[in-house]
């Protein structure tokens, strides 16, 4: 049946249809499949992990990890003394691609989240808050930038 139908249009059989995109080719609206979509969530959270030991060796301590809220997600929330570090993880191929992945609609939105997580933990109110990044490159040490947001 599927060699009928080839015949008929003219089309060799390992030659693809004129009207069928090409695999690699992202279409506006398309979701990437299941696999993709696992990979990208595996080396997020790899990166955040890696974030984490960051921010360990730097004093801090892990207050919450992948904090989703009705404004989105923060990705790390830690703690260092009187500083409360509201974390944004990038990771990119380069340092400067990582750092130029945060926009001013992502700081706003996280903003409105910190403001949603400090009312539901009252004990944290009087800390001095910092929207910090951490950039992850591939070949280079992770980068953490306090109030970079």
């Amino acid at each position: 049946m599927l060699r009928a139908g080839l015949e008929r249009s003219g089309a060799r059989p390992h030659q693809r249809q004129p009207h069928q995109r090409q695999p690699h080719q992202r279409q506006p609206g398309h979701r990437p499949d299941a696999g993709v979509r696992r990979a990208a969530e595996r080396r997020g959270r790899f990166a955040e992990f890696i974030a984490a030991a960051l921010l360990l060796l730097k004093g801090y301590r892990i207050l919450d990890r992948r904090h989703r809220g009705p404004y989105g997600e923060i990705d790390l929330i830690a703690v260092r003394g009187r500083r409360l570090a509201f974390v944004e993880v990038k990771q990119r191929r380069t340092l400067d691609a990582a750092r130029d992945a945060v926009s001013a609609h992502q700081a706003a939105r996280m903003g409105d989240s910190v403001e949603r997580w400090l009312w539901r933990h009252p004990r944290y109110r009087e800390h001095n808050v910092g929207l910090d990044t951490v950039l992850l490159g591939a070949h280079c040490l992770p980068r953490h930038v306090p109030g970079a947001l």
